[in-house]
């Protein structure tokens, strides 16, 4: 058994070393693109939020506080992160979902709702400095 143990710790530094590097390959960018669809009129809008704003879908107000897309040297990638949150009577709002939402894997961290179904397509727009902060709550 301790044969094996160098090369269960040179394996194990291999993989931490490209997270790391694959963690840093990530750009901000500027706009969201997003999907949502009314599952009764099974109607699909798609939506285009620039990060930092919130836009109306329906009964649902969308807030979007990041968005990331992998270089074009990785594997494609775009997250989101996402607010989403129910208006009701007299302009007050239930929270339905807040996290990142993945472009590659939507049922990864999906919004859970009988009328509407809200999933990440892309990130555009301009390309933000990479050290500017993400405000997140």
């Amino acid at each position: 058994m301790s044969r094996f143990s160098p090369f269960i710790l040179a394996m194990t530094f291999c993989m931490a070393i490209a997270t790391a590097t694959h963690a840093a390959s990530m750009d901000n960018k500027d706009t969201a693109i997003l999907m949502a669809l009314d599952k009764v009129t099974a109607r699909s809008t798609r939506l285009a939020i620039p990060v930092g704003t919130q836009t109306g879908y329906k009964t649902l107000r969308i807030t979007v506080r990041a968005c990331q897309k992998s270089t074009p040297l990785e594997a494609p990638e775009s997250a989101a992160f996402v607010e989403i949150a129910e208006l009701h009577d007299l302009d007050q709002a239930s929270t339905l979902f807040s996290g990142w939402m993945f472009a590659s894997s939507p049922a990864l961290s999906a919004m859970d709702h009988p009328v509407y179904d809200i999933w990440v397509l892309d990130c555009t727009g301009k390309t933000l400095p990479a050290d500017l902060p993400i405000n997140l709550p």
